[in-house]
């Protein structure tokens, strides 16, 4: 038997300036299927178009999958993948104040593809205000303290907002300026989540490239060194010009 529920990107948490962030809304998908999906498996996204902002969405949920439907087409989809998916997808970390230092060297401060990005933009102040710099070793490292909007009674950050910080500091171990990209796919799993305000650590780093296609993973540690999440993503090269 399967839900129905009909949700809306709010501008907010946007990513292009006209679409969706990809890891927020891999995020909305990928939690409504973890919480039905076989025991041993984690979510895998698929996003099939630029997810549209401030239009009425359907996100249909079963055991076997989810989709998210625009009025008229499919945006994404999600499938239960075996967590073994996962097995290369821990990043060691760096400390916190390793990981502020290294903030320094974020390339999306100058030269940004979508500046208004909800996970690393720095013009949406309403955002997660990421920063990750590159380590130089094909990772990456930024810090996150939680805003207390993003969690929930129990002052634990939703799941949704962890895929979306899970998103970006993999995107950056790319070469973004010289290969604007896009989200095209993520695996992601929630082990824990972070009190707001909790002292985070984000690390990425870079899988390889096929083509248009290049594949990233990252790992989210929470002030006490632990893995609270971790993901993997498939990144497709774009011209900004057609999302922006």
């Amino acid at each position: 038997m399967g839900t129905r529920e009909v949700l809306r990107i709010e501008r907010r948490f946007r990513g292009p300036e006209k679409s969706g962030n990809g890891g927020y809304t891999a995020g909305l998908v990928g939690t409504a299927l973890g919480a039905v999906a076989p025991d041993g498996t984690v979510p895998q996204v698929t996003l099939r178009l630029p997810p549209p902002l401030e239009v009425d969405l359907e996100l249909l949920v079963g055991e076997q999958g989810a989709q998210l439907m625009t009025p008229d087409s499919l945006a994404a989809d999600a499938v239960p993948v075996a967590v073994d998916e996962l097995a290369d997808a821990a990043i060691d970390p760096i400390s916190f104040e390793e990981a502020r230092a290294v903030e320094v060297k974020y390339r999306g401060l100058v030269d940004h593809p979508f500046p208004a990005c909800f996970a690393c933009g720095p013009a949406n102040a309403e955002g997660l205000q990421l920063r990750p710099g590159a380590l130089g070793d094909g990772r990456t490292a930024c810090t996150w303290r939680p805003s207390a909007d993003l969690g929930g009674e129990d002052g634990l950050v939703d799941a949704e907002y962890l895929w979306a910080a899970l998103d970006c500091p993999g995107g950056w171990a790319t070469d973004l300026e010289g290969r604007p990209s896009v989200l095209g796919r993520m695996t992601a799993c929630v082990d824990a989540r972070p009190q707001s305000g909790e002292a985070c650590v984000v690390m990425g780093r870079l899988l390889g490239e096929d083509g248009r296609k290049t594949f990233t993973a990252t790992t989210l540690y929470d002030s006490d060194g632990r893995i609270v999440a971790r993901a993997k993503h498939t990144w497709i090269t774009v011209d900004p010009a057609l999302f922006n």
